[in-house]
């Protein structure tokens, strides 16, 4: 099933994220809004709050997103930011961590993107000093940051942000695409920096010629970033729901003698929830990823894309 999914129905289903016309198709099906509340909390800040406090009082950490990215427009970027400083406000009443002692419980991600990287003019210098605006209210909150990753077209840009910006925010953490060929060498350096450095394994569709498209490959490449990390000196964020990639982190986390609170388990929003009680009531770290906003439908169509368990969810609540 596997095989047939990721050679015939992945691709299919990631063209449909860039597809406007499938997108307005969707958002009229009652169905959907019932479907995409599993993975997806809501569209408001008081959606997210919620969420929020319900997995604080669970025992585990979080990660918001504000969705959006691949913004063309100044004044979007802008008001992505207001999005963030207002959320940071919010999170500050709730737990405040302190920083430069380990990662706290609470944190935001960022693309850089929905900041204003892919504007046409200056969309770099936008998007840095827009991260850098972020970056200073959530150590004023006591919040953490992280960058996300986003198609590979960008890798290159992103990660000299972030070297940027960590010269000012060490505490800022970046994520690294495993099925990326360059990722490899990408982990020696962060590691070797001290970075945190959450570790996924891709969910853009991208060409053979920079990117592993066999989920064997995909996740020995897995494996070997994972170690990479874990003998490091940075602190590694294993963003994965896989049995053999959540096993195989704590065995690697033994084998180098890392503390519980050296490294984290990251899972999404909404699936494996019980792996994520489960992990947490055994003592590691669980950092949840809570996406929300309205521009939801690009997040929600590359989680269809990422395995068969999640489209069979969609298709059962549609014949439903």
């Amino acid at each position: 099933m596997s095989t047939v999914f990721d050679a015939v129905l992945r691709p299919v289903i990631m063209k449909a994220a860039a597809s406007e016309r499938i997108k307005e198709a969707s958002l009229r099906l009652p169905i959907t809004e019932r479907v995409v509340d599993r993975f997806v909390p809501g569209e408001t800040l008081d959606d997210v709050l919620a969420a929020i406090r319900g997995c604080l009082d669970e025992g585990l950490s979080v990660t918001i997103d504000h969705l959006g990215e691949d913004t063309t427009d100044e004044s979007q970027a802008s008001a992505t930011v207001e999005a963030y400083l207002a959320l940071l406000r919010a999170m500050s009443t709730h737990e405040m961590s302190t920083l430069g002692v380990g990662p706290g419980r609470l944190e935001v991600s960022l693309k850089l993107t929905a900041l204003g990287q892919s504007l046409p003019r200056h969309g770099r210098k936008i998007a840095e000093e827009n991260a850098h605006t972020i970056c200073a209210a959530a150590r004023r909150a006591g919040v953490l940051v992280t960058v996300d990753a986003e198609d590979h077209a960008g890798v290159d840009e992103r990660l000299q942000i972030v070297g940027s910006l960590r010269d000012e925010f060490p505490e800022l953490g970046t994520v690294l695409q495993a099925y990326l060929r360059r990722t490899e060498d990408d982990c020696t350096e962060f590691a070797a920096s001290g970075a945190r450095i959450r570790l996924c394994k891709g969910a853009y569709a991208e060409p053979a010629a920079v990117a592993y498209s066999d989920r064997s490959q995909i996740d020995e490449a897995y494996l070997r970033c994972l170690r990479i990390l874990m003998k490091g000196n940075g602190y590694p964020m294993v963003a994965s729901h896989d049995p053999t990639m959540i096993a195989a982190a704590g065995h690697l986390a033994a084998e180098v003698g890392r503390a519980p609170d050296s490294w984290e388990h990251q899972m999404l929003y909404g699936i494996r929830a019980d792996e994520q009680h489960r992990l947490a009531a055994q003592g590691a770290r669980v950092r949840v990823y809570i996406p929300y906003g309205q521009e939801w439908y690009g997040y929600f169509v590359r989680r269809l894309a990422e395995k068969p368990a999640n489209l069979g969810f969609f298709l059962r609540a549609l014949a439903g």
